[in-house]
């Protein structure tokens, strides 16, 4: 049995929570980001992390900073032997590792070195990876740099999106997790643990902006597909159709397919737009839209769409409205 505090926020650590909650090991508390009241809500936003740690009567504290001094304090109090870190939120200064005898471990969605940052699973998608996993390292200061202690893979499906890869994954890290917490147990505190990660082959996976979800239709049809794919449910990915004689509408692409690109059409432009299908040519092939949900609308099916909107062959969209 180890004394552990958890520290998380986001979806993502929920499963190894709630694993290391019907564990024998001592959850001390959790430590979890403060989240402002939504705009134009009374409530606070939704923290799923701190709802679980509630429902089963663990202490939950939200300081500003755990690199505060306030911070440090409360970790002294907790008096852990290991911290548990997963889609926390906030980088942990190396005084704040060193109050625990084992240091803090990390559960990052990603087979490092590769996509290392705060979105490692939208960005393997956006990259049109077909494998992907999760690791987990031994903390230092620099961002998901320590060495790995366990990682573990698995096949991304051709048609799974952000949400579906990221309950999978989290899924997948609750062995890996436990794994790791054994593995630290039977260490000697001093001599190395876990393997480097080779730092040439790194790469980055930062936060997602809004404009990002802005459909470029010049890129490949496969690329565009995998956008829709990875920036679900946001920024979403979105474009608007230029409608004759009308203002553009919005639309958020929420399902597609790849196809053989018409001969030329030019990005952009509808080549099919019938009952039931609705295919846009792109800078590399077309793309069939197979779902979509227009702005301040719910989402609809394609032959849902096409018949209450008039789309025809010849029509454009683009990235952005007409200045």
């Amino acid at each position: 049995m180890m004394r552990i505090v958890v520290l998380g926020t986001g979806p993502f650590a929920v499963p190894m929570f709630q694993s290391l909650l019907d564990s024998t090991h001592d959850l001390r508390a959790l430590i979890t980001r403060p989240v402002p009241p939504a705009k134009g809500r009374t409530a606070g936003a939704i923290n799923p992390m701190r709802d679980a740690a509630l429902a089963r009567g663990l202490p939950v504290h939200e300081p500003p900073s755990i690199n505060s001094d306030e911070g440090k304090r409360l970790m002294e109090q907790l008096a852990p032997e290991l911290l548990v870190v997963c889609d926390y939120g906030q980088i942990l200064t190396g005084d704040v590792l060193g109050l625990g005898p084992l240091g803090g471990i990390n559960l990052h969605a990603s087979v490092l070195p590769k996509y290392r940052g705060a979105a490692p699973i939208q960005w393997a998608l956006l990259q049109g990876e077909t494998e992907t996993g999760v690791s987990v390292i031994h903390m230092t200061p620099r961002l998901d740099g320590g060495p790995i202690l366990i990682q573990r893979k698995t096949a991304i499906g051709p048609e799974e999106t952000h949400p579906q890869l990221e309950a999978r994954l989290a899924l997948l890290g609750i062995e890996a997790v436990h794994a790791a917490i054994d593995q630290l147990a039977a260490w000697d505190g001093t001599s190395p643990i876990g393997t480097a990660q080779d730092v040439s082959q790194a790469t980055k996976a930062p936060r997602l902006k809004k404009e990002q979800g802005a459909i470029d239709w010049s890129r490949s049809a496969e690329q565009i597909r995998n956008q829709v794919r990875a920036l679900q449910p946001w920024p979403g990915s979105y474009t608007f159709w230029q409608r004759p004689g009308q203002e553009p509408l919005r639309l958020s692409l929420e399902e597609a397919n790849v196809m053989p690109r018409p001969p030329g059409a030019a990005p952009g432009t509808v080549v099919s737009g019938n009952r039931n299908e609705l295919v846009v040519a792109t800078g590399g092939g077309g793309l069939s839209i197979k779902a979509l949900q227009p702005a301040s609308k719910r989402v609809m099916s394609i032959a849902e769409f096409l018949r209450g909107y008039p789309v025809r062959e010849g029509d454009r969209f683009a990235a952005s409205p007409p200045d």
